[in-house]
């Protein structure tokens, strides 16, 4: 059995490493210290033990009740970029979003500009074809590389998965992760090109702190769009921005947020989360599916 080099944290409070600064706690917190120590620790985590890869925490929100399981940290040791060809970047699960778009863009690669927009790491991106800017995750990956329960590094193609708007479903049916992928840019060695493209970077930055509520803890977006709707100006339009339960508010800038005022609870973003979605579809006729993805047990009442 190889000894662990990372660090193992027992009852680490999830609020830590979750953008909504709420939640229960993990059971055992996992912060590997490299690809090596990560499949060490696979193979010995028992089979019956719920896995759960964590990067950013965004999009995010684990329940009061904790998580009877692993947490394994992808951030920051699973955090790189490597060239493998003129185009073709190898990213770890594990690097942030804002990153990649920036890094791309100073090395003269085209096409990346929408991750700016995104506010977690490459992982939850691929886990839910995260997109922003009129860009998507899976329009860019190659392949992807996966991590299974015995530490095993799999290749898996796109055409093992089910893609679509906002998901990214496994066709097979072993136990696997996202560890990194490869991802395909335009290259262009033009200085004033590459020059534009990280001025264009910095305004799509500026453009989302403009226009969403970054200066509190939030998951990003909620909600999905529906066909044909935004769920901004659905939310809006049925008169619940501000709306508060607790600390959990529905922003005034952006109507698909839900920010923490300062001590909300991970029940009450829950319970305004069902607030919304039934006064949306009181009001409209449409349900409202979340984006974000939920985890944990609710606190005992």
């Amino acid at each position: 059995m190889s000894a662990l080099r990372g660090e193992l944290r027992l009852n680490e409070p999830m609020a830590k490493h979750c953008t909504w600064r709420a939640g229960g706690a993990a059971k055992r917190f996992y912060i590997p210290a490299d690809l090596d120590d990560l499949s060490a620790f696979m193979r010995q985590t028992p089979a019956a033990d719920p896995l759960h890869f964590v990067g950013l925490g965004s999009n995010l929100l684990v329940r009061d009740g904790g998580i009877d399981g692993t947490v394994i940290a992808t951030s920051p040791a699973l955090s790189q970029i490597k060239a493998i060809s003129e185009t073709q970047r190898w990213i770890s699960a594990g690097t942030p979003c804002a990153q990649i778009a920036r890094k791309t863009a100073r090395d003269g690669l085209l096409g990346g500009g929408f991750f700016a927009g995104i506010p977690g790491a490459l992982g939850g991106a691929l886990a839910m074809n995260a997109g922003a800017f009129g860009g998507e995750t899976w329009h860019m990956v190659d392949y992807v590389e996966t991590i299974d329960r015995q530490g095993q590094i799999k290749r898996r193609d796109s055409e093992d998965f089910n893609i679509g708007y906002r998901y990214a479903q496994a066709r097979f049916e072993s136990e696997e992760y996202f560890f990194a992928a490869v991802l395909s840019f335009q290259t262009n060695s033009d200085a004033e090109a590459v020059s534009q493209a990280t001025t264009h970077i910095k305004q799509l930055l500026q453009q989302r702190k403009d226009t969403q509520p970054t200066h509190l803890p939030s998951c990003g977006s909620v909600f999905k769009n529906p066909v044909g709707h935004h769920a901004a100006k659905l939310i809006q339009d049925c008169g619940l921005k501000g709306l508060r339960i607790g600390d959990a508010c529905v922003s005034d800038k952006h109507a698909n947020f839900i920010v923490n005022l300062g001590k909300a609870t991970a029940t009450e973003i829950e319970a305004l989360i069902q607030h919304v979605q039934a006064r949306v579809l009181a009001d409209t006729g449409i349900a409202l599916i979340p984006e974000v993805r939920m985890l944990g047990t609710p606190l005992a009442k």
